[in-house]
């Protein structure tokens, strides 16, 4: 990483630091890539320096084609095949039925069902049996996001959920894929700072929240699909099951505002 400037590499290195204490506390490690920014520096320090473990990827079916693209160029530059995982058909068809194919714009808990359908429940299906998941969240995405910890217990999925991006800032994340020469989603180019389904992303204007153009008609406390709900501060326990190693008390509960 001698490209790196050095409290850059300092970054990166305590980032790489954290994933691979997480591999040696936890089973089956995995990482959620979400195609974004932060996933580009993510994807880089783990095929470069922390191989075992696993990425996927959610198509959601609504995809941008710069996002498909992405991946293609994301696999030939690194040799390496990331999964992909899909919703189901059946589920999906049921709820266009009921919906139609833009259904989610009618209301809050329809665009919940249509991510919970094309993205939470393949995640549900990536993450099952696994002891610890990977995420590219930072603390200045939102100030939902301001609330995460490094390590934190999941209850939602019932494993850790590990931040290694958290304290980096959104000009750090540009200045490691600069320097390293990264591939990135084009739009990101084109005002685009956060990119999911293309029917609930836009681009916003210089100085907006980097997640302002994410189901932009509906109100700020309730723009994430579900992966990573709104945060009250209210602290709670681990399960009594949880495994060992899972933090206690709780370090902050999670509620969907609706």
């Amino acid at each position: 990483m001698s490209e790196l400037d050095p409290s850059l590499r300092a970054l990166a290195e305590g980032s790489i630091q954290q994933l691979r204490e997480a591999v040696a506390a936890y089973k089956n490690v995995c990482y959620a890539n979400s195609l974004g920014s932060e996933s580009m520096v993510l994807v880089d320090l783990i095929w470069s320096f922390v191989p075992e473990i696993q990425v996927f990827t959610v198509d959601t079916g609504r995809l941008f084609p710069e996002t498909y693209e992405l991946v293609d160029r994301l696999q030939q530059r690194y040799g390496r095949a990331m999964y992909v995982y899909y919703p189901e058909a059946r589920e999906l068809e049921a709820w266009v039925a009921a919906n139609g194919i833009n259904g989610f714009r009618d209301g809050l808990n329809e665009r919940l069902t249509c991510c919970h359908i094309r993205k939470v429940a393949p995640f549900r299906r990536a993450v099952a049996g696994r002891g610890a998941w990977v995420t590219g969240i930072r603390h200045g995405q939102s100030a939902s996001r301001s609330l995460a910890q490094r390590v934190e217990w999941d209850a939602e999925y019932g494993l850790q959920k590990i931040s290694p991006l958290l304290d980096w800032t959104e000009r750090d994340v540009w200045d490691y894929i600069r320097a390293k020469g990264l591939p990135y989603n084009s739009l990101h180019d084109a005002g685009y700072p956060s990119i999911g389904c293309a029917p609930c992303t836009r681009a916003v204007a210089p100085g907006e929240d980097e997640r302002s153009g994410r189901w932009w008609w509906e109100r700020a406390e309730s723009r994430e699909c579900g992966l990573h709900p709104r945060r009250r501060i209210a602290p709670a326990a681990a399960p009594a099951d949880a495994p060992a190693g899972a933090p206690e008390p709780l370090q902050t509960s999670v509620q969907l505002v609706p």
